[in-house]
């Protein structure tokens, strides 16, 4: 099945309160992808983020992020006032999130939100306490025990909570009584919100990407509960951190500093902790991109305390093993592997046996020769997913904008486009993409808009500024949709469920009045 989608991050969507949500804004996005024949949504990481904001480097790989929690449904259901929450400062700028002004005033939100929620019937919240008991409390306790520690990470707290001995944690499960059911009942909210809206995207033909981080942050409810899924030394420190070697990119490396994989432990265990990881990730998404799919192959470990990547060295992952355990006991999840960089033969070859469409990114076809693999008439099967660019790359216009006039050559020569603006040559590389015998295209949504380098979501190894770029209101108008549903069904792409659902109300007589969706 040929299909398209839009990349858009949560964080990104509009919104009153300063950050992307589960609010009538995302449904209304969903109603945007609909009529413009789209099929995905792809998002990034739904996780708790912590510092620096990296939705890669979350608190858990499970719980998600209490900033996506819709206030509006709060008010609706009577735990906030509308007042309430146009007092607090959460940032000004609809173009861009405020993370700190979200770290310091939406908690307290919360925090009343939770004070009158707990004195009401509480049967769903004890429900989803029982349902999610294998993550929730220790995930809740994490958390109450960082603020009873002024936020530092777990690894700099004292001795008998660090090493999780039996007497103190029950010792302060019952101290943070308190705090602790208020971390879990924000998750409560956050699942209850995003399994409505996820549901109301199936009603309306729209499959959710997710994107699953192949890391753990250090500072993470899973390294303090499951010390033993890693390579820690006796005091709990990493041996060895993950990153990825020098490159024309970057002449240090990239140095993540995510603690590693006992993969032995793992495969004694039948790989138990990533088949619950991708069971909970199923529930959320319809189709799951394996981020960094290298790793799972070869990881590329630093010394623990190097300042650079340099280094490091390339360690055995645990393959088409833990590939099959997944196919074997996960249902109904289908999976994309990030398969970009530097990518051998062993990589290519687990690639080729898990059968995962990979990826082919248009930004990085141009300005070398004819072989390269990302330039479109390269793609050897259609079992791949092209991209112009992901959220690590510029986007598209501040791509043609900035390269090299060999590239810009390039592109020109490619497409036989020599007299187009560059916010043209970028709809012409778009319709390239669709175009392209890939069974998936994901455009990102700053493409579409023509937007430059003030969208652009993150720039590997640079802290702040990242994460930040937002969609307005304003900007989802009906000739975008006309433009994207054009170049939808032009390629062939256009969604079965938005077809069906222009018929229905093209033929129902109670709908004769209204205009049908744009094509």
């Amino acid at each position: 099945m040929r299909a398209s989608g839009i990349l858009l991050p949560v964080s990104s969507l509009p919104s009153r309160y300063g950050i992307g949500g589960f609010t009538k804004e995302a449904y209304d996005w969903i109603d945007f992808l609909k009529k413009s024949g789209q099929t995905f949504w792809q998002i990034l990481p739904l996780g708790h983020t912590s510092y620096g904001d990296s939705p890669y480097q979350p608190f858990s790989t499970i719980a998600g992020n209490p900033y996506f929690v819709s206030l509006d449904d709060l008010i609706e259901e009577g735990l906030l006032t509308k007042e309430e929450c146009d007092e607090a400062e959460l940032g000004t700028n609809p173009s861009y999130v405020d993370y700190g002004k979200q770290f310091e005033n939406r908690y307290p939100l919360l925090r009343k939100a939770y004070a009158r929620d707990k004195k009401r019937d509480q049967s769903g919240f004890e429900a989803f306490w029982e349902q999610e008991a294998d993550w929730l409390p220790d995930y809740a306790l994490f958390m109450a025990l960082k603020d009873e520690n002024d936020k530092k990470a777990w690894y700099e707290w004292a001795e008998p909570y660090r090493k999780r001995e039996p007497e103190a944690l029950e010792e302060a499960r019952e101290k943070l009584a308190d705090d602790i059911s208020f971390h879990a009942h924000i998750q409560y909210w956050f699942m209850t919100q995003w399994v409505k809206l996820k549901a109301y995207a199936v009603k309306q033909g729209i499959r959710i990407i997710g994107d699953l981080p192949i890391y753990v942050a250090n500072d993470s409810a899973d390294a303090w509960m499951n010390p033993q899924l890693f390579q820690f030394d006796e005091d709990l420190n990493p041996k060895s951190v993950a990153g990825v070697p020098p490159d024309f990119f970057s002449e240090d490396g990239q140095l993540w500093g995510n603690p590693l994989y006992d993969w032995d432990y793992h495969k004694k265990t039948g790989y138990a902790w990533w088949i619950g990881r991708i069971r909970h990730a199923a529930v959320l998404y319809d189709v799951m991109r394996f981020d960094h799919f290298r790793g799972f192959d070869e990881y590329y470990a630093v010394p623990y305390g190097e300042k650079t990547a340099k280094k490091g060295k390339w360690c055995p992952g645990p393959g088409m093993e833990l590939m099959r355990a997944i196919e074997e006991q996960v249902d109904g999840i289908e999976i994309i592997a990030e398969d970009l960089g530097v990518i051998t033969d062993s990589v290519k070859e687990l690639l080729a046996e898990s059968g995962f469409p990979g990826m082919k990114v248009l930004e990085f076809a141009f300005g070398g020769g004819s072989e390269n693999s990302y330039l479109p008439h390269n793609y050897e099967s259609p079992n791949c997913v092209v991209y112009t660019g992901t959220h690590d790359n510029e986007t598209l216009l501040q791509f043609v904008t900035e390269a090299s006039d060999q590239t810009r050559e390039h592109i020109k020569n490619y497409l036989n486009r020599y007299w187009d603006t560059d916010e043209q040559l970028c709809d012409n590389l778009i319709r390239q993409a669709m175009l392209s015998i890939a069974k998936y295209c994901i455009i990102p949504m700053q493409d579409y808009l023509h937007l430059g380098k003030e969208a652009r979501m993150n720039e590997p190894s640079t802290l702040g500024g990242n994460w930040e770029w937002r969609l307005t209101k304003d900007q989802l108008t009906d000739q975008l949709a006309d433009f994207i549903g054009n170049i939808t069904r032009v390629s062939g792409r256009w969604s079965k469920a938005a077809t069906e659902k222009k018929a229905e109300a093209t033929c129902s007589p109670q709908s004769s009045d209204k205009q049908a969706p744009a094509s």
